[in-house]
C-alpha cells in the first residue's frame, strides 16, 4: 500500500481518532501530541496493516498503546524524581536511601560532564532531562543521526570516566 493510499484511508478516521485522544488524555494539548504520535507510528508501520481489516480499530490500538506506554514512562520518571536517584526506582518501601553515595556519584558525573565538549554534553543533558531525540535535533538544528551518535559518545565517555575513577580509587585503597 502506498503512502498516499494509506494517507487517504487514514484521513477518513481523523475525527474519531482526535476524539479518542481527547477522551484518553482529557487535555487538548496532550490529545494533539498523542494524535501526532499515532499518525507517525501508523505511517511508519503501515506495512503491518492488513488490508480489508478494520483500520480504525488498528489505529485506535496504536493510540491506546502509545498512551499507556507514555503514561507508564511518566510514572517511572515521577517515581525516580521523588527518590532523587536518576534512572533508579526502588520497589521496596522498607529500603533506606544512602544520600551520601548518590551525591558523590552525581558530583563525579557532573565533573566528568564538565570535561565533555558542549557538542556532546548538551544533547546528553537534554536527553537525560527527558527530551526526545527529535526535539533535541530540532533544538540544536542537527540531523537525528548526529544527535543519537553524540549522546552515545557522551554516555561512553562518561562510563569510561567513572570506571577509571573507581579503578583508581580501588588501587589506592589496596595500596593503603
Amino acid at each position: 500500500m502506498t503512502t498516499a493510499n494509506f494517507g487517504q484511508l487514514f484521513q477518513s478516521h481523523t475525527p474519531n481518532l482526535q476524539a479518542f485522544a481527547l477522551q484518553l488524555t482529557r487535555d487538548k494539548n496532550d490529545a494533539e501530541d498523542l494524535f501526532q504520535d499515532t499518525v507517525y507510528k501508523a505511517m511508519r508501520y503501515r506495512h503491518l496493516y492488513q488490508p480489508k481489516t478494520n483500520l480504525q480499530a488498528w489505529l485506535m490500538t496504536i493510540m491506546r498503546n502509545t498512551f499507556i506506554n507514555e503514561w507508564r514512562k511518566r510514572k517511572r520518571k515521577q517515581q525516580a524524581a521523588e527518590l532523587q536517584i536518576p534512572g533508579v526506582t526502588l520497589t521496596q518501601t522498607s529500603a533506606t536511601r544512602n544520600d551520601g553515595e548518590s551525591k558523590v556519584t552525581m558530583q563525579e558525573l557532573m565533573k566528568s560532564m564538565n570535561q565533555l565538549e558542549e557538542g556532546l554534553s548538551k544533547p546528553f543533558l537534554m536527553a537525560f532531562r527527558g527530551y526526545k531525540y527529535e526535539e533535541i535535533a530540532s533544538e540544536m538544528d542537527l540531523p537525528l543521526g548526529t544527535i543519537k551518535s553524540r549522546i552515545h559518545q557522551a554516555r561512553k565517555l562518561l562510563k569510561a570516566s567513572v570506571k577509571r575513577h573507581y579503578q583508581t580509587k580501588s588501587l589506592l585503597e589496596l595500596l593503603n
